[in-house]
């Protein structure tokens, strides 16, 4: 009975609750690591596209699959996400009593476990998939790139017009949530953690304790496995174990590295940057010649790389400075996120319009 029990421990609802401090430090903590990583990304595919352009193209779906890979570990090992155990929290499910309550070793129960998964991870990456789909159609709307049909245009402005207030009333709903757990009026911070029937608390003294010794009991009590399919689901197990882990210790150094350059480049030291990093802006070139050896330039200067005509309604990339006509550099980059010529990682906002001394 004592072996069952094991993952019950006495705590109060009230001396654990942190504070709306740690849970919004927690929080801004992973968004603060998805654009930072995706900035070493860029680097690398603007470094070298030919290698490192997959992993541009492809970014959201590498990092959803990565996150549901470090979440889903941490969750069934110290009930918490990666970010709440970092900052000294865990999950506790909200049917447990006041009096009864697991240790964060024992994992969430497998329907909390999935929900939060969810909500942390399949959540995120549709927002911003959604988000990325408003600014292309609102792009297509406002340059009038291939116009769509009446039916399919109303809907589209519609939707349009309508997102903003629906993404008014999601962040809303937050700011409610949150001003009543200030007041003392929930329990949730979060409406996504209702959800998930869950709420969060800090890890107590029986946690940690838990915690350092478990993987030293789970070395102990480690048995071989006594049929094929189980020695392949070891194996499995631990690879992905494994990788959870050296993913979350990279993360955890990489946090700290993240702080500081938070630091570094905060309003008070921007002075202090510009005196150490800058440096006199270089002459401009005197002679530049037109000798390229890329079949995917025109010999002449007026012609677009892409339709081989002569350019209609010039512009420039300013990723690598070639020139095309706006309808053909449009649609490429939009569907390849590159540039034609060079391949460098290239985005729609990337388009600068020229003009000519006649207009």
């Amino acid at each position: 009975m004592a072996e069952h029990g094991a993952h019950i421990t006495t705590a109060s609802v009230v001396d654990d609750q942190p504070s709306i401090f740690e849970v919004v430090a927690q929080e801004s903590l992973m968004t603060a690591v998805r654009p930072a990583l995706q900035h070493v990304v860029k680097v690398l595919a603007e470094s070298n596209p030919a290698h490192y352009g997959f992993f541009w193209r492809w970014f959201d779906e590498i990092f959803t699959l990565l996150d549901l890979l470090l979440q889903q570990h941490y969750l069934s090992k110290t009930s918490a996400s990666f970010s709440e155990n970092f900052y000294g929290l865990k999950r506790i499910v909200t049917e447990d009593t006041q009096k009864l309550q697991r240790l964060a070793c024992a994992g969430l129960p497998k329907q909390q476990l999935w929900k939060s998964v969810m909500f942390l991870v399949l959540l995120p990456y549709l927002k911003v998939k959604l988000e990325k789909l408003v600014s292309s159609l609102r792009e297509e709307d406002e340059y009038s790139i291939h116009p769509p049909s009446s039916r399919w245009k109303q809907f589209y402005r519609a939707f349009l017009a309508a997102y903003p207030f629906v993404n008014m009333a999601w962040e809303g709903w937050f700011f409610v949530q949150q001003l009543q757990y200030i007041l003392g009026k929930a329990q949730h911070h979060s409406p996504l953690l209702r959800l998930a029937g869950v709420r969060l608390g800090r890890l107590t003294f029986q946690d940690i304790q838990a915690l350092e010794h478990r993987p030293a009991e789970a070395s102990m009590m480690q048995q071989p496995a006594r049929s094929v399919g189980e020695k392949i689901k070891s194996v499995l197990k631990k690879a992905a174990g494994g990788a959870a882990l050296s993913l979350s210790t990279g993360l955890s150094v990489g946090v700290f590295f993240l702080q500081f350059l938070e630091w570094w480049y905060s309003s008070e030291n921007q002075e202090t940057i510009k005196s150490l990093t800058a440096l006199p802006t270089p002459p401009p070139p005197v002679h530049l010649d037109y000798n390229s050896d890329s079949p995917l330039l025109p010999k002449m200067k007026t012609v677009c790389p892409l339709c081989r005509k002569t350019r209609v309604n010039d512009t420039v990339l300013a990723t690598s400075g070639y020139v095309f006509c706006y309808r053909c550099v449009f649609n490429y980059v939009r569907s390849h996120q590159a540039c034609p010529i060079t391949g460098y990682p290239t985005e729609v906002q990337h388009l600068i319009k020229l003009y000519s001394p006649e207009n």
